[in-house]
């Protein structure tokens, strides 16, 4: 079997659990520790080159940022959705259901989260249980505010759920939809006031926007900032800059998109009249009676009193300033628990105040199985069914919210999981699966299936599989495309023929259990390849992240595991290279010797090493570049636009350096040096030729400067 069930779409052509928790120490371990961010893991990588490599540091910044980050793990840009590192489960064990009561519920939260908490180094969270139309519990844990010790108020207190904004906002997309203002399936273009440029033979529809796959290509640029100063109106955020570029045909490649959220709700915006936050609060919070909850910019001056403070972590300590999201209807939501609560019961009971029954469930039962048998993206929301639990839901991350949300949709449950903080590592995203999962374990236990047999075609298929592969979230067009080789993920196979994957944090294993579908030993998720027509993988993917990414085989020649010691042999090269010249000049001057070469021999030995410290000039360039745009993560401003300016002309330093460096190689080969001399000026071509292909191939050479 080829390919495991691929269907066409019929309407057109961040999760699961951490189970144990490793014990990381206290509360407060020693100080100073970072949340390891898409933002702050590259502004540590620059920090510890710095520290570590002084004397060459300022050379190869731009290099380091992304090995450092590729020997780390990589990660997937995640200003609003990411995930993060679980811990391993071990294998789930049935057992009778716990009563789903308020006293059961309580007690189960405070056995886990306290200890939770404290091993996860987070300072605050808050815990929402919904069951027939009720709030069953809105819990608060820790501190809202870590200095003045107040303690978490679970239904009062506002934190930021981060992308589960997004739910919101196709809702209100879906009112239109209902009104007759919005048609799924036409041209975005008709209802903008600017233009999404052609591509692929195929308009972006509003069905693409709410199932990300309309094929942009990740925008990073203020995605969140903290410089009010900075903010801009959605209008206008959306009009400053092109469109990210459109890599991918519409329909066929999911790759999670807020740009397009931001599209949708500016679309909301135009159809109705209304500004996207009045419109919102009108016609969604409202009806739902979510009383404290704004998608407001700065947070509204009535709502300052119950918002909690973010923070790196617990023993950082440091509260961290107010997140702004310039693309708000992606990710801006500042909410109660209480308010979060009446979203959930809004959601089970398709309340009538907001949408028809029938549109309610277009928008669940909608799906687009890319990769069946996993689950799929429905109209906004994600399905994360479990066997015959039918759950929709949602993840959201700022830089220092860190959220989930389950509606299980049959059985008038849902659950609502949200922290204040990320901790050392990313430990908020293991503990909030766990929260989730554990809960779902708890009181409805027939979710606990245990992993079926291998199957004989293991060692075949996974052999297959294995390999590297990049994330089709991702950046291609752009200086930024150097995150996506810094984030490269590696799919390899034990003695056993099972898939080992690092499932956002340590190696997991994979078993085959039907012909190219994998499920997680000791978990519940699945992975999946799809083959191509001549047998090769066209792409991988796994749940919990299958209906918005997919893993698509990296070629072979970007691979980190090729390209990064070539490419650190190749400065090595050139650093020696160098270094020797004024040693050389040193050890003539002292021993009074003259330079043995004359004439045009003189003029091409000094011409390439001219052309060497080119080299180390433009690296030195793009890694201030990336210095300023990860040591300002509250916004950048004009200047960084200036210096992204001069870090793209620079590539005209390597095009000279490779024209000193082979016309010097041109000489020594045509004159009566050494053949040492011959082969070193070779070596000298060939390393300038590396930074230049590693350059090209990870958008440092392109002229694009939207990002």
């Amino acid at each position: 079997m080829a390919k495991p069930g691929r269907a066409r779409n019929p309407h057109g052509d961040s999760w699961l659990c951490a189970g144990q928790f490793r014990r990381r120490g206290s509360v407060h371990p020693a100080p100073g520790r970072r949340p390891m961010s898409f933002h702050l893991k590259c502004r540590e990588a620059l920090m510890s080159l710095r520290t570590h490599m002084k004397w060459l540091g300022s050379l190869v910044l731009a290099l380091s940022c992304a090995t450092a980050l590729a020997q780390e793990g990589g990660a997937d840009p995640q200003p609003l959705d990411s995930p993060v590192p679980r811990v391993e489960t071990p294998e789930p064990v049935s057992q009778g259901p716990a009563s789903l009561t308020r006293t059961d519920v309580d007690a189960w939260l405070d056995g886990f989260m306290p200890n939770a908490m404290s091993v996860a180094d987070i300072v605050g969270a808050q815990v929402v249980v919904v069951k027939d139309g009720e709030i069953l519990t809105a819990r608060g844990f820790g501190y809202s505010d870590l200095e003045a010790r107040t303690p978490v108020d679970g239904s009062g207190d506002m934190f930021r759920p981060g992308s589960i904004s997004k739910l919101f906002t196709w809702i209100a997309v879906m009112q239109q939809v209902e009104a007759g203002r919005i048609d799924l399936d036409a041209d975005v273009n008709t209802y903008l006031d600017f233009e999404i440029p052609d591509a692929f033979d195929a308009p972006i529809t509003m069905r693409n926007l709410m199932t990300h796959t309309a094929g942009f290509q990740e925008r990073l640029y203020n995605l969140i900032i903290g410089d009010p100063a900075l903010n801009l109106s959605l209008e206008e955020f959306l009009k400053q800059a092109p469109p990210p570029s459109r890599i991918f045909p519409p329909r066929e490649t999911p790759g999670y998109s807020n740009y397009g959220t931001a599209l949708a709700g500016y679309i909301v915006q135009r159809v109705t009249g209304q500004g996207f936050e009045d419109y919102v609060d009108e016609h969604v919070f409202a009806p739902m009676g979510m009383e404290r909850a704004t998608f407001r910019q700065p947070l509204p001056a009535e709502f300052e009193p119950f918002m909690v403070n973010g923070y790196a972590s617990a023993s950082d300590g440091v509260a961290q300033y107010y997140e702004l999201v310039p693309m708000s209807p992606a990710g801006s939501v500042a909410a109660s628990g209480e308010a979060m609560g009446r979203f959930m019961i809004a959601l089970l009971e398709r309340n009538p105040e907001v949408m028809s029954a029938e549109t309610w469930e277009q928008m669940y039962e909608t799906l687009y199985p890319l990769t069946p048998p996993l689950n799929a993206m429905a109209l906004g929301f994600w399905q994360l069914d479990k066997g015959d639990l039918r759950i929709r839901g949602h993840g959201g991350d700022t830089n220092f919210f860190h959220s989930d949300l389950n509606v299980m949709l049959d059985d008038g449950v849902g659950i609502y999981v949200t922290v204040n903080s990320t901790g050392p590592a990313g430990e908020a995203g293991a503990l909030r699966f766990a929260v989730t999962t554990r809960f779902e374990e708890r009181y409805f236990p027939e979710v606990t299936q245990p992993v079926g047999p291998r199957l004989d075609t293991a060692m075949e298929h996974g052999a297959l599989v294995a390999g590297t592969y990049e994330s089709s979230r991702t950046i291609e067009t752009n200086f930024a495309a150097i995150l996506r080789f810094a984030g490269q993920s590696t799919i390899s196979q034990n003695a056993d023929g099972d898939l080992v994957f690092p499932l956002f944090g340590p190696p997991v294993v994979w078993r085959e259990v039907e012909p190219f579908v994998w499920r997680h030993v000791g978990g519940y998720e699945r992975m999946a390849a799809v083959l191509d027509e001549d047998g090769q993988v066209e792409y991988v993917t796994f749940e919990p992240v299958s209906p918005i990414m997919h893993l698509i085989p990296a070629p072979w020649w970007r691979t980190a595991s090729l390209v990064t010691p070539v490419l650190i042999l190749a400065i090595l090269a050139l650093l020696s290279t160098l270094a020797l010249w004024p040693v050389r000049a040193i050890v003539r001057w002292r021993y009074k010797r003259a330079f043995p070469l004359t004439g045009r021999e003189a003029l091409a030995y000094r011409a390439a090493r001219g052309g060497i410290v080119l080299v180390f000039a433009f690296l030195l360039i793009w890694g201030l570049t990336f210095q300023t745009m990860f040591a300002n993560l509250t916004g950048l401003g004009s200047g960084f636009i200036s210096q992204l300016y001069i870090a793209i002309a620079a590539q005209f330093l390597l095009y000279l350096a490779l024209a000193a460096t082979v016309w010097n190689a041109f000489v020594v080969w045509t004159s009566a040096q050494s053949w040492f001399a011959k082969l070193w000026s070779v070596v000298i071509i060939a390393s300038v030729a590396m930074v230049l292909f590693f350059a090209g191939t990870n958008g440092l050479l392109s002229w694009e400067t939207s990002f």
